[in-house]
C-alpha cells in the first residue's frame, strides 16, 4: 500500500532534489531528478549496506532492467536519492523499507562516512555526480530470501555474498555488479569490517589492558564529622539525584549509549575481553577513549543484540531479525543534541528563520535540536518522500525540561525533599532553585544560588559543560559534584582575595594596559564526596560555572590523590635527583589556588591602537583559551613571589612551587595538545626552558634554575599581558605557533613516562557509598 501511495505521489508531481554546490553545500536549488542527471548538477544519495556477522555475508541487491541506470546488476543491500527537504537518515530508513520490504529503527543505522561518486552512463544522458551518505547495518544471521518485499520497479532479485569476494570482484571489475572504487573511500567499508572481525581476541584484550593501566585506581573520601545530622541524611538524597545525572547523561552522548551499557554490564562475566570492555566503560562512560582523543575502543561489533520480530514480512521457523545497535565510528560532533543526520547549512538555515526568542533556545545550552518529523508517528518516515515538506523548517527546539522529563522530576523531587532536611539556608535555598531549574528550564537564579552558597555541604548540580558540542559548543552536559567544604584552604583563598586589587596594580605590564578590576574571583576548596554525570575518562582539580570564569570549584581530595599518585612517580623518572625532595603538594596547591585568582587579573576590556573599544576574548577569537590559561598559570607564578616578598607567604614555598609546576607540566602534557590549558602548559616549559629557567640535564633528567626561572617568570607575564592588552592576535598567533609545541626534550620525557608505565591519570571510587559505584 505504502508503495502504492509513493507512486501515486510522484506520478502527481515529479521528485525534487536539493541542488548542491561543488563541494557538497546546498544552494537553496532544487530540481526535478530527471533535469538533475541530465544536468549534471551535485545532488545527494543514499547508500545502505547489510552486513551478517555471524557468516561474514553481505546482502545485494539486483537492479530491475528498467533501471537508467546499472539495468539488470547486482548492488548494495538498497539506496535512493534524498529528496529536498528530507533527510539522510529518514532516506535510508525509507528507501530500505520500499525497496526490500525492511522496517528498522534508527539505531540499527551506522553512518560510516560520505563521499562523491561521479560516473557518465546511458550515452552520456545520464550524468551522475553524487554524494553518498553510506550506511551500515549489523545484523547477527543472513535475512531469509523469502522475507523481502521487493519494489518490482527497483528490485529483480537478492542474495548473500561473502564480504571478501564482493570485494574481490569489485576490484576485479566484474560486469556483473555496479562499480565501486574499493582503491577509494569507498574501499575504508571493507577495511573497517576486516578490523572489526579479525578475531584476535587475546591481542584486543592487551590493548584494554594497557589502556586501563593508565589509570590509578583510588578511593576518594572526606570528612563528614562537621555536618549536621540532617545535612547527612540531605546527603544520601543529593547521592541518589547524582546518579539519575548519569542517566541523563548517558543519554546526552549518544542515543544508542544506555544500551550499550546495559549490555556491557550485563556480559562482563563471559570472558576476559568482556570484563575489560566493561571496566574501561565504566572510566569513560562512552565507547570512546578519553586519554586517546576519543578514539573508539569498542565498535557495533562490541554493541547490543536487538529482536525486531515484525522487521519483515513473517517467515516459518524464523524468530526475526536481529541487529546490532550502532554507534558512529567517531564521537559525534554534537552528541546527541541535534538530528544525527543534520547539516551544519539545515541548522543556519533553520536558525536564520527564528525570531530573537527563537533563536535563544535553537543556540541555548539548555535545548535540543530535534526533527518534526520524528517526532511523529514513526511508520509516516516510511510514507512518502514528502513528508518533510509540509514544514518550512524540519528542525525545532526542545527544553530540557521536556526531553528528560520523567528523570528530571525524579531528580526535582529529590532535591526539594533535601532542601527540606539541609541546616543550611543558602543550601536549601540552591536546592530548591535548582529543582525549579530542573522543571522550568530556567537556570539563572539557580546559577545565582550556587555562586552565594554558604554551606559545608557543597553541591554542584545540573547542566554545566558545553564542550561535547565541539563545535559550537551550544549545549551543556548534565553533572553533580558533591562535596564538603575544606576549611583549612579558606585561609589561603582569604590571602588571595585580601590582596586581589594590590597584585592587580602591581602586574608586570605597562599602566596603559592594567584594567583596575575590583572584584576577585569566587572560589570554593572542597574535598570531593561523589560525582556523576560528564565527568568521565579523566579527573580534573577544578571546575568553572559556565559562562562566568571567576567562579571556581577547586577539589583539593582529588588533587591530593593526583599529587601521589602521578606527580610523585613523574618526579622520579623526571626531575633531577638532587631536586626531588622539593615536590610539595601545599606548594602546589597554593599555585593552584593563585592561578584561579589570576584569571581575573590583567587586561580583559581593551582599547585599541585606533581608539575601538573592545575585548581580550574578541580580539583573540580562537586563540584566547589558550592564552587566558597560560596567562592564568605564569602570572600565578609571579604573584606569589610577589606575595613572598611582601611578607604574605613564607619563603620556603618557593623552590618546592618551582619543581612542582615542572612535574605538573610532564603530568598535563600526556593528555596532548588539543586542550586549551595543556597548550599552556606547553607554552611556559617551552619559554622557560628557552630562558634558562629548566635544564635538561645529561641524564635526560630536568633541573630548575631558580634566579633564571623568576626572570622568566616575570618577563613571559609581560608579554603575554602586553599582547592581551594591545588586542594583537598576530603576536598571540606567532607566540603559540612557537612554544605550544612538543619540544624535542619533552617528546623524550614523555616516552620514558610510557615505557615505564607511569599512570596517566586517576580512577575515582567513593567507598563510603559502595552501592553508588
Amino acid at each position: 500500500m505504502h508503495q502504492v501511495q509513493k507512486s501515486q505521489v510522484m506520478a502527481a508531481s515529479p521528485e525534487l532534489l536539493d541542488v548542491l554546490s561543488k563541494d557538497g553545500q546546498k544552494t537553496g536549488i532544487s530540481k526535478p531528478r530527471g533535469d538533475v542527471h541530465r544536468d549534471g548538477d551535485y545532488h545527494r544519495a543514499v547508500r545502505v549496506l547489510i552486513f551478517a556477522e555471524n557468516t561474514q555475508q553481505m546482502l545485494l541487491q539486483k537492479r530491475t532492467d528498467c533501471k537508467e541506470a546499472w539495468a539488470g546488476l547486482w548492488d548494495i543491500s538498497t539506496s535512493g536519492h534524498i529528496s529536498a527537504g528530507s533527510s539522510s537518515l529518514a532516506t535510508a530508513r525509507r528507501e530500505l523499507h520500499e525497496e526490500i520490504g525492511i522496517k528498522l529503527p534508527s539505531d540499527a543505522f551506522e553512518f560510516m562516512f560520505s563521499y562523491l561518486e561521479q560516473s557518465v552512463t546511458n550515452d552520456g544522458k545520464y550524468v551522475n555526480n553524487e554524494y553518498n551518505d553510506v550506511y551500515l547495518i549489523t545484523t547477527l544471521d543472513p535475512i531469509p530470501l523469502d522475507a523481502f518485499t521487493l519494489q518490482e520497479s527497483e528490485v529483480s532479485g537478492m542474495k548473500y555474498l561473502f564480504w571478501e569476494d564482493y570485494r574481490r570482484l569489485l576490484a576485479e571489475g566484474d560486469p556483473g555488479f555496479v562499480p565501486y572504487d574499493v582503491n577509494g573511500q569507498y574501499g575504508t567499508l571493507f577495511e573497517i569490517i576486516s578490523e572489526r572481525y579479525k578475531g584476535n581476541v587475546e591481542e584486543r584484550a592487551m590493548v584494554l589492558e594497557k589502556q586501563l593501566n593508565r589509570y590509578c585506581h583510588v578511593s576518594l573520601s572526606a570528612e563528614l564529622t562537621g555536618l549536621a545530622d540532617a545535612d547527612k541524611e540531605a546527603l544520601g538524597l543529593l547521592i541518589k539525584t547524582a546518579k539519575i545525572m548519569d542517566e541523563i547523561f548517558s543519554q546526552q552522548v549518544w542515543c544508542s549509549n544506555p544500551c550499550l551499557r546495559d549490555w556491557l554490564r550485563e556480559h562482563a562475566d563471559e570472558s576476559r575481553l568482556d570484563k575489560l570492555k566493561w571496566m574501561y566503560y565504566q572510566i569513560n562512560g562512552t565507547p570512546w577513549s578519553a586519554l586517546d582523543e576519543n578514539e573508539p575502543f569498542l565498535s557495533t561489533a562490541d554493541s547490543a543484540i536487538k529482536l525486531l520480530p515484525d522487521a519483515t514480512k513473517p517467515v516459518n521457523g524464523w524468530k526475526g531479525l536481529e541487529y546490532r545497535a550502532a554507534f558512529p565510528l567517531s564521537r559525534p560532533h554534537g552528541a546527541n543534541f541535534y538530528p544525527r543526520d543534520m547539516e551544519k547549512r539545515e541548522f543556519e538555515l533553520w536558525n536564520d528563520s527564528l525570531s530573537d526568542d527563537q533563536k535563544m533556545q535553537a543556540t541555548g545550552s539548555f535545548h535540543t535540536v530535534r526533527r518534526q518529523s520524528e517526532g511523529m508517528l514513526d511508520d509516516a518516515v516510511f510514507l512518502s518522500n514528502d513528508i518533510t515538506n509540509s514544514y518550512v523548517h524540519d528542525l525545532y527546539s526542545n527544553p530540557y525540561s521536556q526531553e528528560y522529563q520523567s528523570l528530571l522530576a525524579e531528580a526535582a523531587d529529590l532535591l526539594y525533599k533535601a532542601g527540606n532536611l539541609s541546616s543550611s539556608p543558602s543550601l536549601t535555598r540552591f536546592l530548591h532553585s535548582n529543582a525549579d531549574a530542573f522543571e522550568s528550564n530556567d537556570y539563572h537564579e539557580s546559577h545565582i544560588a550556587w555562586t552565594e552558597l554558604d554551606s559545608k555541604l557543597d553541591i554542584t548540580i545540573g547542566p554545566y559543560e558545553t564542550h561535547r558540542d565541539t563545535p559550537p559548543q551550544y549545549k551543556a552536559t548534565f553533572k553533580a559534584i558533591i562535596g564538603i567544604r575544606d576549611d583549612e584552604a579558606a585561609c589561603k583563598v582569604k590571602l588571595f582575595a585580601d590582596n586581589f586589587q594590590v597584585l592587580d596594580k602591581n602586574l608586570p605590564i605597562d599602566e596603559a594596559y592594567k584594567s583596575n578590576v575590583t572584584n576577585a574571583a569566587t572560589i570554593r576548596v572542597v574535598n570531593l564526596v561523589y560525582r556523576a554525570g560528564d565527568l568521565k575518562g579523566t579527573t580534573s582539580v577544578s571546575f568553572d560555572l559556565p559562562n562566568d570564569q571567576r567562579l571556581t570549584l577547586l577539589l583539593k581530595n582529588v588533587a591530593k590523590a593526583k599529587f601521589k599518585l602521578l606527580f610523585q612517580p613523574i618526579t622520579n623518572v623526571c626531575v633531577s635527583e638532587e631536586q626531588r625532595g622539593l615536590l610539595d603538594f601545599e606548594s602546589l596547591y597554593t599555585h593552584v589556588i593563585c592561578r584561579e585568582y589570576c584569571r581575573a587579573l590583567g587586561p580583559h576590556a581593551i582599547t585599541l591602537g585606533n581608539g575601538q573599544k573592545s575585548s581580550v576574548r574578541m580580539e583573540m577569537q580562537e586563540l584566547h583559551s589558550a592564552l587566558e590559561e597560560a596567562k592564568a598559570s605564569i602570572v600565578g607564578l609571579w604573584a606569589i613571589r610577589f606575595l613572598t616578598d611582601k611578607d604574605l607567604l613564607p619563603e620556603k614555598l618557593i623552590k618546592p612551587m618551582y619543581v612542582s609546576f615542572l612535574t605538573g607540566c610532564f603530568h598535563s602534557l600526556r593528555f596532548g595538545l588539543k586542550k586549551a590549558h595543556i597548550q599552556a602548559q606547553a607554552l611556559l616549559f617551552n619559554y622557560l626552558s628557552e630562558k634558562g629557567g629548566i635544564v635538561l640535564l645529561p641524564d635526560e633528567t630536568f633541573y630548575v634554575d631558580f634566579d633564571k626561572v623568576e626572570n622568566g617568570v616575570e618577563s613571559l607575564s609581560r608579554e603575554i599581558l602586553t599582547v592581551q592588552g594591545r588586542g594583537d592576535k598576530a603576536a598571540a598567533k606567532s607566540l603559540l605557533d612557537k612554544y605550544s609545541v612538543i619540544s624535542q626534550p619533552l617528546r623524550g620525557a614523555l616516552k620514558k613516562l610510557e615505557m615505564l608505565q607511569v599512570p596517566v591519570d586517576i580512577a575515582p571510587a567513593f567507598p563510603i557509598w559502595p552501592e553508588m559505584n
